[in-house]
């Protein structure tokens, strides 16, 4: 009966050391992501509320740089370059410091994300953009810090920052067009000599379709006799052998040997003299 009563009570205190209140963040933490036209940008941001106080010009002070948000900074990150009025960003992350105005915004991107709050030590080689942005009045209070993607359009959106009674935005380009081009451009001149290569070269490695093989092969050196690659070269010596063309083989191993000694590949070398005394050259 003793040791059931002890270990009740072991049990019970191990419980109660382990156990946890959970309770509501004051400024819960949010993470959008939105993609504009082809480009991935995501925003990450903890959210304080109004709580009967009064916030530009007062919790938040004209003239000082802030947060933009609570906790830890408030991030940015785009996919792709993007552009700004005021300059360019890098693809990357991007921690984002405002300082308020009653009639304007500067909007700071900062490269340095990993702070909590403002930096304790400013450096200035670490902002990569700034923007000077109006400040519209609402005629309603928001009571909860809010960012999102306004103005969405397939090649700029804005980020829109809003309240109280106040919103402003950064509006940003994202490279659509130049992405869509690239896109076409790829799709529409068929498949790259690496894409008929890597086909060539699997066909040869199952045993399927030889003739199919040696057709794409023959293409993709010919894409790049310009600047011939040893590697496919070795490849097409290979493919043509195993479908029987011997004379094809040798003159492809021979081009690959060549292009092996410019290069300095004593593997390619070696593998190319071997299969040449093989098929009688050497």
């Amino acid at each position: 009966m003793k040791k059931l009563v002890l270990l009740t009570f072991a049990l019970t205190l191990m419980f109660s050391v382990n156990a946890q209140v959970e309770t509501p963040q004051p400024s819960p933490f949010t993470k959008i992501e939105q993609k504009v036209g082809l480009t991935d940008v995501t925003l990450e941001y903890s959210r304080p509320s109004m709580k009967g106080r009064k916030i530009f010009g007062d919790l938040v002070p004209y003239g000082e740089m802030w947060r933009a948000g609570a906790n830890k900074n408030t991030i940015v990150t785009f996919s792709d370059d993007v552009s700004l009025e005021s300059g360019k960003l890098k693809a990357g992350s991007y921690a984002i410091f405002i300082t308020p105005n009653k009639d304007s915004w500067e909007v700071i991107f900062y490269s340095d994300t990993n702070n909590w709050g403002t930096p304790a030590k400013w450096d200035d080689s670490k902002v990569a953009a700034k923007a000077s942005v109006k400040v519209y009045e609402m005629p309603m209070d928001v009571e909860t810090w809010t960012i999102g993607f306004d103005d969405l359009t397939n090649n700029s959106a804005s980020i829109g920052f809003v309240w109280e009674n106040t919103y402003a935005a950064v509006t940003f380009k994202v490279p659509t067009e130049e992405k869509v081009s690239r896109s076409i451009k790829n799709v529409m001149s068929g498949p790259s000599a690496g894409d008929y290569y890597s086909a060539a070269v699997y066909n040869l490695s199952e045993g399927k379709d030889l003739d199919q093989a040696m057709k794409w092969i023959d293409k993709a050196v010919k894409m790049t006799e310009k600047e011939p690659r040893f590697w496919y070269l070795r490849q097409q010596s290979l493919i043509h052998a195993a479908n029987g063309d011997k004379k094809g083989a040798i003159e492809a191993a021979k081009k690959s040997l060549e292009g092996a000694k410019a290069a300095g590949n004593a593997d390619y070398i070696k593998m190319n003299q071997d299969s040449l005394k093989e098929w009688g050259e050497m």
